[in-house]
């Protein structure tokens, strides 16, 4: 009888043990909810999403080339799954197109747009939903470039393979398509009032021009369409007739308090002679201002010679950051950040960075500033046996670049941190996105074809092995950015 008293009493003793394990388990699982709890007011009255993620990142990624997807990483925690089930993964739904790139963010207005180089659809993105809604518009596939102003009025696409400058006009629901061979490069301010084109091997710069109704095509237009009640008329930029400026223009920078417009001229990178920024009047160039007469007065004010390159810039204050390359004596071109002091336009420092054509310039955290680029393995760089990657850490507090990942070609022992698609074992292939993830000391980028993530602090790469997605990484966006300036 003690036995059995004691078998039982042993018996309620597990039973009670198992249960407080349990209600522990339960509340620790609660407890754990609360990695994905948000405040009872987020962010700018922001919708909490479907995945709880509050700190997603964006990536358009391609299977092959015949499928795709936008998927959702969780970049607080560098993971592509919820916590609690390592086998869900996050996507937009509705969205299946082959080739999603370039990504346009805008989370100030919690939505995006995603261009797709295989069908020319422009896809809308409600991040609140973290689904489609709808196609913005059709463009032409594999488009050069594609614009879309904050206001979202207008999208615009060059493609040079049918030579041909598009307007989506939203304000009346039209499209047209004005005749410019080899155009490929679009540009357009905040405001949507100026809209710059450029030319593929060719000294001309291209604005747009928006007619009044019923009026007649403006004299020199390349085009005007439609032709029998005209609309939109494109035509050339008059340059300097003492000094011209414009040498082989790719894209422009407009400032902010909207007087000044700095057309980059890429020089000898593109073919041409020399690299530059070209200062011009912006309401000269407004699209309802347009000529009666020519020959036109030229909106040119000023030029500055950039021997670096110039193929990208971004302003901070009074500095404008400009990246490109330059032609050393051997043939081959070589990678450099130059600063500008716009208040006085004077050329302040130069910086060697990484080689190749420079398409991204983003500030992140810890006073840093990181630059991108393509090709950057047959530059002066790989020559030289130095670390030839494509992605730049540039410290502004010391002027001090440093190329990620860390890597010498000339040690055998030294590789790149994560495998890459190039099977390199010290280059990780293009730099195609980047996003900074901001407050969280990170930058995201599609590297390679793949995802890299790195410390802002020192330039370390995070462990990518719970980041990496199923195909070929080829854009990034921090959905969730205080501001639109994160990507």
């Amino acid at each position: 009888m003690k036995n059995r008293s004691f078998l039982s009493q042993s018996f309620c003793a597990q039973l009670f043990c198992g249960l407080l394990l349990a209600v522990v388990a339960l509340g620790l699982a609660s407890c754990g909810t609360r990695y994905y709890k948000f405040p009872q007011y987020t962010f700018a009255n922001r919708p909490v999403p479907p995945s709880k993620l509050d700190t997603r990142v964006l990536v358009g990624l391609t299977i092959n080339g015949s499928q795709g997807s936008l998927e959702i990483l969780d970049a607080k925690r560098d993971i592509r799954s919820s916590i609690f089930n390592a086998n869900t993964t996050f996507s937009i739904s509705g969205y299946s197109s082959a080739y999603p790139t370039p990504i346009f963010n805008f989370p100030e207005q919690v939505l995006g747009f995603v261009y797709s180089r295989t069908d020319g659809g422009l896809m809308k993105i409600d991040y609140g939903k973290e689904a489609t809604s709808g196609a913005a518009t059709a463009f032409p596939s594999n488009a050069d470039s594609v614009a879309v102003p904050l206001n979202f009025n207008h999208y615009y696409a060059a493609s040079s393979a049918l030579g041909v400058l598009i307007v989506v006009d939203n304000t009346t629901g039209r499209t047209f398509a004005l005749n410019l061979p080899n155009v490929y490069r679009v540009a357009v301010n905040q405001g949507d009032t100026v809209v710059l084109a450029m030319v593929r091997n060719s000294n001309t710069l291209y604005r747009l021009i928006k007619l009044n109704s019923n009026q007649a095509p403006i004299p020199g237009a390349v085009d005007c369409q439609p032709q029998a009640v005209p609309v939109y008329c494109v035509a050339p930029v008059p340059d300097s007739a003492t000094s011209p400026s414009f040498d082989r223009p790719v894209g422009a920078y407009f400032s902010l308090d909207g007087t000044t417009a700095y057309v980059l001229n890429c020089g000898q990178e593109c073919g041409g002679k020399a690299s530059s920024l070209t200062l011009m009047q912006q309401g000269a160039l407004r699209v309802d201002n347009f000529p009666t007469s020519t020959p036109y007065p030229t909106p040119v004010t000023g030029s500055v010679a950039v021997p670096g390159g110039v193929t990208t810039v971004l302003a901070n204050g009074t500095t404008l950051y400009i990246a490109g390359q330059q032609l050393q004596p051997d043939g081959l071109f070589t990678g450099f950040l130059s600063t500008m002091d716009l208040t006085s336009n004077k050329i302040t420092g130069k910086y060697p960075i990484s080689d190749g054509y420079h398409t991204k310039l983003l500030f992140g955290d810890d006073n840093t500033l990181w630059i991108g680029s393509q090709g950057c393995a047959t530059g002066e760089r790989a020559k030289l046996k130095q670390n030839y990657n494509c992605l730049t850490r540039f410290d502004l507090g010391t002027n001090t670049p440093m190329i990620v990942p860390a890597v010498d070609p000339t040690n055998s022992s030294s590789q790149v941190p994560y495998p890459n698609a190039n099977e390199n074992q010290y280059y990780y292939g293009d730099l195609t996105g980047l996003c900074w993830v901001q407050n969280q000391h990170k930058m995201y980028t599609a590297y390679g074809g793949q995802i890299h993530a790195f410390n802002t602090a020192d330039g370390s790469e995070i462990n990518n092995s719970l980041i990496t997605v199923q195909g070929t990484a080829l854009d990034v966006a921090f959905m969730d950015a205080v501001t639109n300036d994160a990507n």
